[in-house]
């Protein structure tokens, strides 16, 4: 084993953040190119409202299969497979020539991206201490804020320049190159990498969680979804995906539409709660192992999460109270950084309960929250058609928060899937 200048599990954590970074650029693209598409293909609001959420359904009904594999064979081949799967669907989105093939390709792509989360729930598992699950998440979901918040003005200016249809081919090739190089130099193990000290190894297994005499060397779905614990860390990933991917999907033309600003303008005003977001993610993470090295376990991951949904809460009401760009962007910043304070601790979580099957443990809450994005981005344009207002939308987002708070308040981290029925 080579001496090394820097950390491996360093390297590696800027290597995923770069992976959730490209794959949030490949997702917001279709949000910031909706008038394009939808003048070109002849989409209603309504229409594009599905497009959207067709790829959320494929990406939700898939997690859990995809976190069983990553469990199984490990994310070196899973996450390579992944990224060239939704890589390419990501150009072939560049090819739809009507609405039928625009929801097919769309739904594929959502399928072929699954698993990244889950899996990278098992790279996290295996190469990192548990003092650092914390900061490695929050690193991680920040590079899919960032990426979302860089793709916004990028991705307007590309449209202007290039189109619609070669932007998307554009991102597909940079996420072909990433898959193949992540291929060549991860490796599923520390145990198992010419790029690791010994040093660092010795510390890596020392510090890493160690898994638990009931942990089985399988877990089955029934077995899974008996368990009340993951159902609690189901329903309050719902709540906040619930108001997360507004940011994801609606926000942009929301805000384009409301305040009649143009595709670029509108590109960096959108970014702004996203880059909040990326902040939340942060600063959660550094609160989670902060907490969790003073010795308490259980408040390292409830405290940060709840704290997001309060925060989450009030930004959603005060933007039904607004009517200025400028200070709807404020309280949407507010709700986005809550929304994304609870993703540390929830991924954290997790890996906590999971363990060995981190992957599945994670995919299937991805796989409940994304039903809940799913529900989102179809409940948006519909509150609107039958009430001609956007408040009764932001006032569920609100209510669902509160509710997530109240699911926090009976999180134990210190007790696994399969000891908790």
């Amino acid at each position: 084993m080579k001496r090394t200048l820097i950390p491996a599990r360093f390297s590696l954590v800027f290597s995923t953040f770069l992976l959730t970074l490209l794959l949030y650029v490949d997702r917001a693209c279709i949000s910031a190119a909706k008038s394009d598409i939808s003048n070109d293909l002849g989409f209603s609001m309504t229409d594009f409202g599905w497009i959207m959420a067709i790829f959320t359904l494929g990406y939700a009904l898939f997690q859990t299969p995809a976190g069983k594999l990553a469990d199984k064979y490990g994310a070196r081949g899973a996450i390579a497979s992944i990224v060239a799967i939704w890589s390419v669907l990501t150009a072939f989105t560049g090819a739809a020539w009507n609405y039928t093939s625009m929801l097919i390709i769309r739904f594929l792509f959502g399928a072929g991206e699954a698993g990244a989360f889950p899996a990278l729930s098992k790279v996290v598992y295996n190469w990192f201490p548990i003092g650092e699950r914390g900061i490695v998440q929050g690193i991680n979901f920040s590079g899919s804020r960032l990426g979302a918040a860089f793709a916004m003005p990028l991705v307007a200016w590309m449209l202007n320049e290039i189109g619609w249809r070669q932007t998307f081919v554009v991102f597909g090739v940079f996420g072909i190159l990433y898959g193949a190089l992540w291929y060549v130099f991860f490796r599923n193990k520390p145990e198992n990498s010419k790029y690791i000290s010994s040093k660092e190894l010795k510390y890596i297994k020392e510090n890493r969680q160690q898994p638990s005499e009931e942990i089985k060397s399988s877990l089955p779905f029934s077995k899974l979804i008996q368990s009340t614990t993951m159902w609690k860390t189901m329903l309050q990933y719902i709540c906040s995906n619930f108001t997360f991917y507004f940011s994801l999907t609606w926000m942009f033309p929301y805000i384009q539409e409301r305040f009649d600003l143009g595709l670029v303008e509108a590109g960096f005003y959108t970014s702004i709660p996203l880059i909040g977001g990326a902040i939340g993610n942060w600063v959660s993470g550094f609160i989670v192992d902060a907490v969790y090295r003073k010795g308490n376990w259980k408040l390292s991951r409830r405290l940060p999460a709840i704290i997001g949904f309060l925060l989450s809460a009030i930004g959603m009401i005060m933007v039904t109270q607004v009517s200025s760009p400028v200070m709807s962007i404020a309280f949407m910043t507010m709700a986005v950084f809550g929304a994304d304070m609870t993703l540390s601790p929830s991924w954290a979580f997790c890996i906590d309960v999971g363990q060995e099957h981190a992957g599945v443990t994670s995919g299937t809450m991805n796989m409940a929250g994304n039903l809940g994005a799913f529900i989102t981005i179809i409940a948006f344009p519909y509150f609107f058609e039958w009430t001609g207002s956007y408040e009764p939308f932001f006032i569920t987002c609100a209510v669902l928060s509160l509710i997530a708070i109240l699911v926090w308040f009976t999180m134990d981290p210190e007790k696994t899937i399969v000891n908790n029925n």
